[in-house]
């Protein structure tokens, strides 16, 4: 009987499952959105939602709790000072799993798990998307986006003037390249092999 065990053992060892869901709640994280199976993402949400709760403490004790369960220095970096603002008006429900279906193959029900974000925070999101795909569609048809353009101009505009007082560069390529540097090593060797 499983009297007053309620988590889930995942099929795995003790060892296994700690490597499994610290994987999980670093890769959230990370990524702020992740597909597993519900099972799983029923156990991370429960992890994840208390490393952000220590975040949002900010103090030096707290860093190195989250530390010693998050992977990466880096996605404990932006735990703390990304992720954990967003909820300092909110006292938990950080997160939400999201059903998406039965998997192909061993028909596991699966899911997303993702982190919550107001309304504010998904525009700002959906414009920089809007952005980048624009930006994608004018390299794609070979115009340079308007930031490159101006960059670019100004550069043109600077190294006008700039020729005149420089000497070329290829000229100085030249007269190194015309010294016997490595060139007479290289003779003397085939020299004596063809000697010897």
């Amino acid at each position: 009987m499983r009297h007053r065990k309620d988590h889930r053992k995942l099929s795995r060892t003790h060892e296994h499952r700690r490597a499994l869901l610290r994987n999980l709640v670093t890769a959230l994280f990370q990524h702020e959105r992740i597909q597993t199976t519900v099972a799983k993402a029923k156990e991370a949400r429960r992890l994840a939602e208390r490393m952000i709760t220590f975040a949002k403490a900010g103090d030096v004790a707290a860093r190195r709790h989250v530390s010693r369960f998050v992977i990466q220095p880096a996605v404990v970096a932006k735990l703390f000072d990304t992720i954990a603002p967003w909820y300092s008006e909110r006292n938990g429900g950080y997160t939400r799993i999201i059903r998406i279906g039965h998997r192909l193959g061993d028909a596991g029900e699966t899911a997303y798990l993702e982190l919550v974000k107001s309304a504010e925070q998904k525009e700002k999101e959906r414009q920089v998307r809007i952005a980048a795909a624009e930006a994608k569609a004018l390299a794609e048809s070979g115009e340079k986006p308007d930031k490159k353009k101006a960059k670019a101009e100004a550069e043109e505009s600077d190294e006008a003037p700039a020729a005149e007082t420089k000497p070329k560069r290829g000229a100085k390529k030249e007269k190194v390249g015309a010294g016997t540097g490595g060139g007479g090593t290289k003779q003397r060797r085939t020299q004596r092999k063809v000697g010897g």
